[in-house]
């Protein structure tokens, strides 16, 4: 095989003695850049990731980890991990090392009585749902199904559920993790505390997730869900609504507030197909007669389509999916904000309306309630001032026109950033935000607790391929 990247950026190539022996003890699929399928294997979710790893490992189950991490440090590897492959800055591939693929460990455990499920780090949103669904149960998870669960919650997480629950890492009970020296760890409350600290938000930096413990919360199958939308013309009454009943409703409703070009979908009039519009996303936990008086006052400005209605949770946790393909190039920025108002709305609405591309949106997340309510050291992923996140996000298809959607996305950013609370979520951060983005993610006092233990729990800093403290 051929010359693999080292940590001090070197070369090394793995002799075939290494390799047999190896292979020996790896249950898993074992792909070098020669081998059919290993282009499928590196490609993920964003396809502005264009890196061709020198190995590439896809692991069964916990002792394939294991072999892989030894082989890693034993040769001193460059080193990525794969969970579902949907990171926008595509932090699963490395440039010529060893990418350390999780995607075939899919497996999830529901005890509904305990309300707790287990899953394997491979897992993606949709896994888990399709399995806690059979129960009339839910983890606090994202809003795209495709979204792996590791990268999600060791970066935070949020979706639906987080204004009665919190980030989705507030909901872990435990974790089980391959340290960087091999070791088999279950990390908890109670078994190795400030392991489990620092995988609540530091991401990938202090070891390899196998498995996840979250508790479940009663829910479905059936809520209230889906979108509503309008021309742009209509954006300012739209967002003087969305701000009234996101500022004083029960936390059982969330709001997201979307502007872009309107997509050629089923539910939308071919009118508006490609020209400027503002959809509001709902989804209500409780009574459906309550959830509809809710969302009252915004039906009332008359939207041109209209798909809230009662449906299975996971039907609406796949209903972003279509908007967010893989193979799609995409370059995203990101801030938390305190709240929003008419001068905030006056900028999303101007530079919604430069946008350059019919895949890309300015979105509004609303996050408050419960995770506002813990101290900010709680855990790393902190941020606990927020109440909604913008995330602005550029998607295209042709490599020619990266310049201009990315110009539009930093355009829109530097606009809006104003308004932030000076904090970022550290899983929106593209791939050429590092340093004081990086930072500003976890504010300097939470930074500099987690670079020191990063030193402890990973010296030789194996665990690189990520927002790093190394």
């Amino acid at each position: 095989m051929g010359k693999l990247r080292t940590l001090d950026d070197g070369e090394t190539t793995l002799s075939a003695e290494v390799m047999t022996a190896f292979r020996a003890g790896f249950r898993g699929q074992v792909l070098t850049p020669d081998d059919a399928g290993y282009d499928e294997q590196r490609r993920v979710w964003n396809a502005m990731i264009d890196r061709r790893p020198g190995l590439i490992v896809r692991c069964t189950g916990t002792a394939d980890v294991v072999a892989a991490v030894k082989l890693a440090r034993d040769h001193r590897l460059l080193v990525s991990v794969r969970g579902g492959g949907h990171n926008i800055a595509g932090l699963a591939v490395c440039d010529g090392g060893l990418m350390i693929d999780l995607s075939p460990m899919r497996g999830v455990i529901v005890d509904p009585r305990a309300r707790i499920v287990r899953a394997q780090g491979g897992c993606t949103l949709g896994d888990v749902d399709r399995e806690t669904q059979l129960h009339a149960q839910a983890a606090v998870l994202g809003f795209v199904s495709a979204t792996g669960i590791a990268g999600l919650t060791t970066g935070g997480g949020f979706g639906y559920l987080t204004r009665q629950y919190g980030w989705t890492c507030d909901n872990v009970i435990s974790m089980e993790v391959v340290t960087a020296d091999g070791a088999v760890v279950e990390a908890s409350a109670d078994d190795n505390a400030e392991l489990f600290w620092c995988l609540r938000g530091g991401s990938g930096n202090f070891g390899i997730v196998t498995a996840f413990t979250y508790r479940t919360f009663p829910l479905g199958p059936t809520i209230l869900g889906g979108v509503m939308a309008w021309p742009a013309e209509l954006a300012g009454d739209v967002l003087e609504r969305f701000a009234a009943i996101s500022s004083s409703a029960p936390r059982t409703l969330t709001l997201v507030s979307m502007m872009r070009n309107a997509p050629p979908a089923p539910w939308l009039p071919p009118a508006i197909h490609g020209k400027p519009m503002i959809g509001v996303l709902a989804f209500y936990d409780g009574p459906i007669a309550e959830g509809e008086a809710l969302i009252a006052p915004l039906r009332a400005l008359h939207p041109i389509a209209d798909i809230v209605t009662a449906r299975p949770y996971a039907q609406l946790q796949n209903l972003l999916d279509a908007t967010q393909p893989k193979g799609r190039r995409y370059y995203w920025k990101s801030e938390y904000l305190a709240g929003v108002g008419p001068e905030l709305f006056e900028v999303y609405r101007a530079q919604a309306a430069r946008n350059t591309s019919a895949h890309s949106a300015a979105v509004l997340f609303q996050l408050g309630g419960a995770l506002n309510e813990l101290p900010a050291d709680h855990s790393p992923v902190g941020n606990r001032d927020a109440k909604y996140v913008l995330n602005i996000t550029g998607g295209w298809d042709s490599p020619a026109d990266d310049a201009v959607n990315v110009a539009w996305v930093r355009d829109t950013w530097e606009a809006m950033r104003r308004f932030s609370t000076g904090g970022v979520y550290v899983n929106f951060l593209s791939d050429d935000e590092r340093g004081e983005r990086v930072t500003a993610a976890y504010g300097r006092a939470t930074f500099d607790r987690l670079a020191a233990l990063k030193r402890r729990y990973d010296p030789m800093n194996l665990f690189r391929h990520t927002k790093s403290f190394g």
